[in-house]
């Protein structure tokens, strides 16, 4: 089909740059957390590999945009992936003495970055499929536009948790904040979040990063008095 150069092209184009931009960030975020434990010659790698086969991912989920999400469950399960990746990336490296190759740990951080990136671009998606009026051409377009902007993010998140380690914790509560939001929309739950007040979602992420940070720590500060006892 032909896609004339008209207010709805262009406004559609518009649209998935500015939802691509908006949420591009999220993902950057998760890439760098999922690398930051490569050694640097590694880092290149895990972030193009990681990117490549997310963006594999998009494009096969955007074919199936609208009948995945109306299933009930489905983010249900997804807000309870972003929850324990957020917990899992908090966690301290137990291999001190790097008996772990970096080729197993590279492919731990693209597997990292391929399931996270999908949990969370299920509502990224549906919005671009909206913006795209149903032309397949633009829906890709966008995705593409998505690269440079999630490389790029994920290059200088990464220059600043080797800078400020500290930061990791915002990005751990990032997940859970963004997985607490999801799970509250879940067509499943429709018929008891329908009688909720309008920001029974906002609590429901505060509750999700305040979960995965929490959790994270105890289970973190837990781990290293092990670590200690028994170096």
């Amino acid at each position: 089909m032909e896609i004339g150069l008209n207010a709805v092209f262009i406004t559609g184009v518009l649209q998935i740059i500015a939802i691509d931009l908006l949420l591009g960030g999220d993902n950057a975020i998760v890439i760098a957390l999922a690398c930051r434990k490569l050694s640097p010659e590694q880092r290149r790698k895990g972030v193009f590999w990681g990117v490549f086969g997310a963006v594999v991912a998009r494009l096969i989920l955007i074919f199936f945009a609208l009948q995945l999400l109306a299933l009930p469950y489905l983010k249900i399960v997804g807000s309870v992936l972003l929850l324990w990746i957020g917990v899992k990336l908090l966690l301290p490296d137990h291999d001190e003495h790097d008996n772990i190759e970096s080729s197993s740990r590279l492919l731990d951080a693209i597997k990292t970055i391929v399931i996270a990136d999908v949990v969370m671009s299920l509502d990224n998606v549906i919005a671009v499929a909206a913006a795209a009026h149903g032309h397949m051409a633009l829906a890709v377009f966008g995705i593409a536009v998505s690269i440079p902007v999630i490389v790029w993010g994920s290059q200088f998140v990464l220059k600043l948790l080797t800078r400020y380690p500290v930061i990791v914790y915002f990005g751990g509560a990032l997940l859970g904040w963004i997985g607490g939001r999801m799970l509250m929309s879940d067509p499943a739950l429709a018929s008891i979040t329908e009688h909720l007040p309008p920001y029974s979602a906002l609590v429901a992420a505060v509750v999700g990063a305040v979960m995965v940070v929490v959790l994270g720590y105890v289970i973190g500060s837990k781990n290293k008095r092990k670590m200690n006892k028994n170096p």
